[in-house]
């Protein structure tokens, strides 16, 4: 995991389009340096008030947002849930990225933070739920947020969507 600084906040500014929030790390980085993704607290905190976020691992380079928005639109979503349905074994891989997405974001957590999260009745919000806050594994909410998990750690599906030839910017520079 990388250290932020200050070049980091603002190129995430500027990829972001807006101020960013709760950011904890650079977790990837495309060959030209600049962030890919980064790691977000999993409690965004506002003006007094606190909820949730069940997104761990944000997606910020606009190369490969665009490509997987193609892909997207291209029904890849509707081809690895059918992929999953047909495949057991990649089936498994994709619940064990989800719940070791959910044991991380809870272990991001403070102590105290995961008391208050208890106490409001939103632990199961974060301990059941999936990668992007998914109730039913055996879909697939967005292809980004996999990308993301996979870039910052591993993933099925986002090694799937790496496969089919997804590149960040810089990557032939």
């Amino acid at each position: 995991m990388n250290a932020l600084d200050p070049a980091d906040l603002e190129a995430l500014r500027v990829q972001l389009g807006r101020e960013p929030r709760g950011v904890l790390a650079v977790e990837s980085r495309c060959p030209a340096g600049h962030p890919q993704v980064i790691k977000v607290y999993p409690l965004l905190k506002s003006g007094g008030t606190a909820e949730p976020f069940p997104t761990l691992f944000w997606l910020t380079c606009p190369a490969i947002i665009t490509q997987i928005s193609v892909l997207e639109h291209d029904g890849w979503i509707a081809r690895l849930e059918d992929e999953m349905q047909a495949d057991p074994a990649f089936r498994e891989r994709v619940e064990r990225d989800h719940r070791a997405y959910i044991e991380e974001r809870w272990a991001t957590l403070s102590l105290a933070d995961r008391k208050w999260i208890r106490r409001q009745g939103w632990a199961s919000f974060l301990l059941e739920r999936g990668i992007g806050g998914i109730e039913d594994w055996a879909h697939i909410k967005c292809l980004h947020l996999h990308a993301a998990h996979h870039l910052a750690r591993s993933n099925a599906i986002g090694a799937c969507v790496a496969a089919l030839g997804v590149t960040a910017c810089g990557a032939s520079d």
